[in-house]
């Protein structure tokens, strides 16, 4: 190497102005090197910073395929839900849910004994792999109760974190839980008018980004908090008092076909829905279909009377039962006489009933009843309607029977409508948990029975609630006129004359008929035995203990001027 040195030394000095020449070589040379080594280490920078980049990258998305809905995923706004007074029924609220860094995670094993002594009820196996594994983000459990979220702050377990999401709150427990509904932990409808109102497009909203709390305006409900009460506390207590298997009812305005409250018990908090599904929180209401016993009596005088073969003065042969098609139709309580069109309503008359409709016949009774909404699906904005079901082919012995409410069901939300429509001038209308004034009901209602059939069902209420089966439905001061309907349940396929399922439908101020209350009850048993109890004394009742409490909050002043015997009012 020294050897190499010299020679190339010896050869510079030969060269003219050598000595320039060499200090200038050396210098270029030198400067060469350090460009090189100042490029090359820009280009080692800009790789780390590369790789640093693309990693970031490919684990931001990773985050999103392994752990499931990332940090930035959190539950969307929703309107508040109110009643119709602007009492809040539903409402959000921000707390707080648990998320944890696998990557970050220090001990496994130490991470999950600690969480264990917060959240005892984690599941230990499935955490456990979940916080070893190489995910990114996952979320341990979702909206904390402040004082859980404190406990774990104090764990110090590095790792994990929390996040702000929006929790529905409902105030008033399970008083409406049935109409409001439910959302799920990403606080989207799932049941109740919460789904209605993610049909209606929220969901659209919340999937864009556009569902701001500040920009969503309160849902206003046909709802009256305060009657909900009345009927959910009033049903609770029938239910436990007649040892029932459930109970329901509903109240309506026949003018606009608002539903002011509807509650099925048992039922649920939608605050804690560990039980929302059970299928004994069925809402019976609108989503359970049940043979209506004699209530749907009422359709069918409606319909001898607007058929124009029958007229109050018509008179029907009860004397003996009657027989068709294998069946033998008898009066639970017969007078063994022939009956005027008022006294087969009075007197509940299966025979009268079966001859009225004969009258009419086969093909008008089944239009008759698709014309009052009774064999179709209900059309209105909870999502929670059972469709009705009858006989394939109907025949006569078929037409019997649904004279008296045996051989097809409805549900009990559809029977009241068709009450309505019978009672506030023949006018059907779709029912609604939504505000709407008259106009508006008129606007989306068919008439569907004369002025004629209308005072003559006015009339026939009246004279039950004062002579029939429905005194005890009754409230002094109110007017109140009405239709019990105790409907045998089948059992193993037979009829049982020890399950009932009881019903009652009460109409007033029967003067000018303002409001429907119908209530339900099945299987009751009567006081101090495991016997079945009618209808005249538990659905009646419960309707009575109803209007009694909620009439004046509905603005119905009692007049006790008009308890008097019925009369034939008008419709106009």
């Amino acid at each position: 190497m020294i050897g190499r040195w010299r020679a190339k030394k010896e050869a510079e000095e030969q060269d003219s102005g050598s000595g320039r020449i060499v200090v200038d070589g050396i210098g270029k040379s030198t400067g060469g090197r350090a460009r090189t080594r100042i490029l090359i280490t820009m280009a080692v920078f800009f790789a780390v910073y590369g790789v640093i980049a693309g990693r970031l990258t490919y684990l931001g998305f990773q985050d999103l395929e392994e752990g499931g809905p990332g940090p930035s995923r959190v539950t969307a706004s929703r309107p508040d839900i109110v009643d119709r007074n602007g009492e809040v029924l539903a409402t959000d609220i921000n707390t707080a849910s648990l998320y944890a860094e696998p990557r970050r995670i220090v001990d496994a094993d130490e991470a999950l004994e600690k969480l264990l002594t917060v959240l005892p009820d984690l599941n230990i196996e499935q955490t456990y792999n979940r916080l070893q594994s190489d995910a990114g983000f996952i979320w341990l459990r979702r909206q904390l109760s402040p004082r859980q979220q404190q406990a774990i702050m104090q764990l110090g377990i590095p790792g994990i974190g929390f996040r702000t999401e929006k929790r529905r709150f409902y105030p008033g427990g399970a008083t409406a839980s049935h109409i409001v509904g439910l959302v799920n932990v990403d606080n989207k409808g799932i049941a109740g008018m919460e789904k209605y109102i993610d049909d209606q497009g929220l969901a659209d909203l919340q999937a864009t980004g556009l569902a701001v709390a500040k920009d969503l305006e309160p849902v206003r409900l046909s709802i009256d908090l305060r009657v909900q009460h009345v009927v959910r506390d009033e049903i609770v207590r029938a239910m436990e008092s007649y040892r029932a298997l459930s109970a329901g009812a509903v109240v309506m305005d026949v003018r606009t076909g608002e539903v002011l409250a509807m509650a099925s018990v048992p039922d649920f908090d939608p605050n804690n829905p560990y039980n929302a599904h059970d299928k004994d929180r069925l809402n019976r209401m609108s989503a359970g279909v049940y043979e209506m016993g004699s209530t749907i009596k009422s359709f069918t005088t409606a319909m001898a009377l607007d058929s124009g073969k029958v007229t109050m003065e018509s008179r029907f042969d009860a004397t003996r039962p009657i027989v068709v098609g294998g069946r033998r139709i008898r009066d639970f309580h017969g007078k063994g006489r022939v009956l005027t069109v008022p006294e087969v309503f009075i007197y509940s008359s299966n025979i009268g009933s079966a001859k009225e409709a004969d009258v009419v016949g086969i093909e008008g009774h089944r239009e008759f009843l698709y014309r009052l909404g009774l064999l179709s699906r209900m059309d209105t904005e909870l999502p929670e309607v059972a469709r009705p079901t009858e006989p394939k082919v109907w025949k006569k012995v078929h037409s019997i029977t649904a004279a008296f409410g045996h051989g097809f069901s409805t549900t009990p939300l559809q029977t009241a409508v068709g009450v309505s429509a019978l009672v506030n001038g023949g006018y059907l209308m779709p029912p609604t948990f939504l505000i709407r004034n008259q106009d508006q009901a008129m606007a989306s209602a068919t008439k569907v029975v004369s002025d004629y059939t209308v005072d003559g069902m006015r009339y026939l209420y009246n004279l039950n609630a004062e002579k029939g089966s429905g005194k005890r439905g009754t409230v002094p001061g109110y007017r109140v006129g009405g239709k019990t309907g105790t409907a045998e349940k089948v059992v193993n396929g037979r009829y049982s004359n020890e399950k009932n399922f009881n019903a009652f439908v009460a109409v007033f101020p029967m003067d000018n008929p303002q409001y429907i209350v119908l209530t339900v009850i099945d299987e009751p048993k009567r006081e101090n035995s495991t016997r079945s109890a009618t209808a005249g004394v538990t659905a009646a009742p419960l309707a009575s203990n109803i209007i009694r409490r909620s009439a004046a909050m509905l603005g119905v002043k009692p007049d006790f001027g008009h308890e008097s015997s019925a009369l034939l009012v008008s419709s106009q």
